[in-house]
């Protein structure tokens, strides 16, 4: 195999998109064992992290084991989210790393499954609110962050809330049993679990930031499911969550820059073709291109933190953000011009919302 030639900038790259340890077997064999080489030095940046990453996940074992069974005890019924259950998914699941544990309780499950996770780690730091508009309550024992889910993604078009809300319902309810080093967990049923994993990639892409740990969960989970998935329900499920064009920018960068080759490309066969004419190959390189970059969403120019400045007057704090959120949609009609107009829906529905909630009068 030819040697591969590694930067410091691509290392960088490496580290940054969460890669480390899939990408280390693989450049292992490429690079020969010469500790002067500077190829080696990098290397071992990358073994770091790889071992790093095994202990992590060996610390983790230990609290979700703890954690689950509490849960269990309670006669709490848990669905394992992301990261451990997709982990399953590559040929080893030390390759995917992942740092904390996700799990789904749902809304009336909510309350009690915090208190559970209290009473279970009494030690462990506290920092959120157990709040009803909250995505989920967190919290950090032995070091590993705990997520409990009220949902599983975040919406704010209140359209969206409620047809994804039932999506939940049924995806959730059919969970499957899955073995992680001898403790039986649940994971969300194929269809289902598609969808919250390509949604939970577009949530962070048009927010926090996305990377391509998450382009590989995808096409893995894809890969590995296609028999099972029901394709034409995941369909009307994507165009009823105004996503359809969206998946199709993604699918385009699955196949050509991932080499995905499924059936569920050309989803209930209808195939994605007239590519030039719909500009989905031109828009699937600038979502690419963006997650390599990571650049900053929405954020506020000169702002360090991407906060928005903390107006006295709330009205002017609400407009302030409002404004914030509707550039942040016109960077998103660059990858799908039909999602920044959903975007730009919601921003005011949901915005008129948060205006007069009680429990947000502090905002």
């Amino acid at each position: 195999m030819p040697e591969v030639e590694m930067s410091e900038q691509l290392i960088r790259l490496i580290m940054r998109q969460g890669l480390g340890p899939l990408v280390y077997p693989a450049l292992q064999e490429k690079t020969p064992l010469n500790t002067n080489s500077l190829n080696t030095k990098h290397l071992l940046l990358l073994k770091q992290s790889c071992v790093q990453n095994m202990q992590q996940q060996a610390r983790m074992q230990i609290v979700l084991s703890r954690a689950w069974n509490a849960l269990e005890k309670a006669g709490i019924k848990t669905v394992l989210m992301k990261g451990a259950g997709l982990a399953a998914l590559y040929p080893d699941p030390s390759m995917r790393q992942w740092g904390d544990i996700d799990l789904f309780v749902g809304k009336e499950q909510y309350h009690p499954a915090c208190a559970v996770m209290r009473e279970t780690f009494p030690d462990a730091l506290k920092f959120d609110e157990e709040l009803d508009h909250y995505k989920h309550y967190n919290l950090i024992a032995d070091g590993v962050s705990i997520e409990t889910h009220r949902v599983s993604v975040g919406l704010t078009h209140p359209a969206d809330v409620r047809r994804y809300q039932r999506m939940e319902s049924a995806g959730m309810a059919k969970s499957e049993k899955l073995v992680l080093d001898g403790l039986e967990v649940r994971v969300p049923e194929p269809t289902f679990n598609v969808l919250m994993v390509f949604l939970h990639a577009w949530e962070h892409m048009i927010s926090s930031g996305a990377n391509t740990r998450q382009l590989c969960d995808l096409a893995l989970l894809l890969h590995h499911e296609q028999e099972r998935i029901d394709w034409k329900r995941l369909e009307r499920w994507l165009k009823a969550l105004k996503v359809w064009d969206v998946w199709q920018v993604y699918m385009i960068v699955l196949k050509h820059n991932l080499g995905l080759e499924v059936s569920g490309l050309e989803v209930s066969g209808s195939e994605v073709s007239g590519l030039e004419v719909s500009g989905l190959e031109v828009r699937g390189e600038r979502l690419l291109r963006a997650i390599l970059g990571e650049r900053v969403r929405g954020l506020e120019e000169g702002s360090a933190t991407g906060q928005p400045k903390m107006y006295r007057n709330r009205f002017v704090r609400k407009w302030h953000t409002m404004q914030v959120r509707r550039a942040n949609a016109e960077w998103v009609a660059q990858f799908s011009p039909a999602y920044a107009r959903h975007m730009k829906a919601a921003i005011w529905l949901s915005g008129l919302a948060r205006l007069f909630a009680k429990d947000r009068h502090w905002e």
